[in-house]
């Protein structure tokens, strides 16, 4: 197996950073032949996820021992709202397993035990940002990015998935821990000195924060990083408008477009940061109405929430099958509080949380 794993690195290291041009893709969404569990694996784990997080030095970790870890599944990408990833999650913490394929619902089922050879495979993070306005990202395991883009990469092929990754007994899902405001991270926290990052955990009573963001491309298959191809959709975007008209949880295809054609986000300037291009979508709308120089596409989106004096970002997916639910009125004129169960992370030192699916929404009234 090892002499067949070393003939495909070659071609992972090709392919393995295509799939990073975008967070989130068109996920499969449907049922692949039904697979046998597999019985319990004769190995055992001789580290904890927090353990192996406490390798990481800021820069990306190649290991090279023999490192196993162990953990239960604890997101579902049937819904579409995870892409090509699944989180696990042991005693001491959570860590985001990046695997280069669709419908990992079907190989590896949520609340099943999988057990990591790290040997081989880079531990690395995602979303740092040095500064005052920063803060830590997430740490994961992948394969190593050969472009220097990101600090890990997809692991995608099938032959390489099966060394590193094998599958032990299926139970159930853990049940989430419920978090006071006291227990949330602090934007410098990390998967070792907290121990309710990258798992499943409940927060009750949060209420709408009248605030969204969105990032818009004009044209995907140009520079995603320069500012003449980007439009946010944030509350210093358009006046008086923090939500930006839109009430759903995301947005497909569809649904931005018909936002689009609205002309809510008229006023919202080409650019981002500092530096901007002069011109706003409504210098772009044809004669025709059709806002032809911008791009039409699905988008995830950052709701913003509070919980007591603290900021949370429910992130969604435009490719996910409740993209476009509307979020009830209550909850948005503030009448209502909102219990949401899913996976806590830090983006940027700012708090992050996915849903795995509509269920993972309770509405107080």
């Amino acid at each position: 197996m090892k002499k067949i794993v070393i003939l495909f690195t070659a071609l992972l290291a090709l392919t393995s950073c295509k799939s990073l041009i975008e967070e989130w893709q068109p996920v499969f969404t449907g049922t692949y032949p039904d697979v046998p569990a597999q019985e319990a694996v004769n190995i055992k784990a001789n580290t904890t996820i927090a353990q192996l997080c406490a390798l990481y030095n800021g820069k990306p970790v190649e290991i090279r021992k023999n490192i196993i870890i162990s953990g239960v599944v604890v997101t579902d990408d049937q819904p579409g709202n995870f892409y090509k990833s699944l989180y696990i999650q042991d005693e001491t913490a959570g860590i985001e397993l990046k695997i280069g394929k669709n419908g990992l619902y079907n190989d590896y089922r949520p609340g099943q035990t999988l057990y990591v050879r790290c040997n081989g495979l880079t531990l690395g993070q995602y979303g740092y940002k040095s500064g005052n306005y920063g803060g830590n990202g997430m740490l994961s395991l992948g394969y190593s990015d050969p472009s220097g883009t990101y600090e890990t990469s997809y692991i995608e092929n099938s032959l390489i998935i099966d060394e590193h990754i094998l599958k032990g007994p299926i139970g159930e899902i853990p049940e989430p821990v419920v978090m006071t405001e006291s227990q949330l991270p602090s934007k410098n926290s990390s998967q070792v000195d907290n121990i309710y990052l990258g798992r499943l955990v409940t927060l009750k009573g949060l209420k709408y924060a009248n605030e969204v963001f969105c990032l818009l491309y004009l044209d995907s298959n140009k520079d995603k990083k320069s500012y003449t191809n980007r439009v946010f959709l944030s509350p210093t975007n358009i006046a008086n408008n923090p939500t930006c008209g839109i009430t759903t949880w995301a947005m497909s295809k569809n649904k931005m477009k018909e936002y689009l054609l609205t002309g809510i986000w008229d006023e919202c300037k080409v650019g981002s940061g500092n530096n901007y291009t002069g011109e706003t979508l409504a210098d772009l709308k044809g004669e025709n109405g059709q806002y032809d120089g911008v791009e039409k596409a699905a988008y995830s989106v950052s709701q913003y929430f509070t919980m007591g004096s603290t900021t949370i970002q429910v992130r969604t997916s435009g490719f996910c099958k409740f993209a476009d639910e509307e979020i009830p009125t209550a909850l948005l004129d503030g009448t209502a509080t909102l219990d949401i169960t899913g996976i806590l992370t830090l983006y940027e030192g700012s708090i992050q949380f996915t849903v795995n699916s509509a269920n993972d929404f309770v509405i107080n009234q």
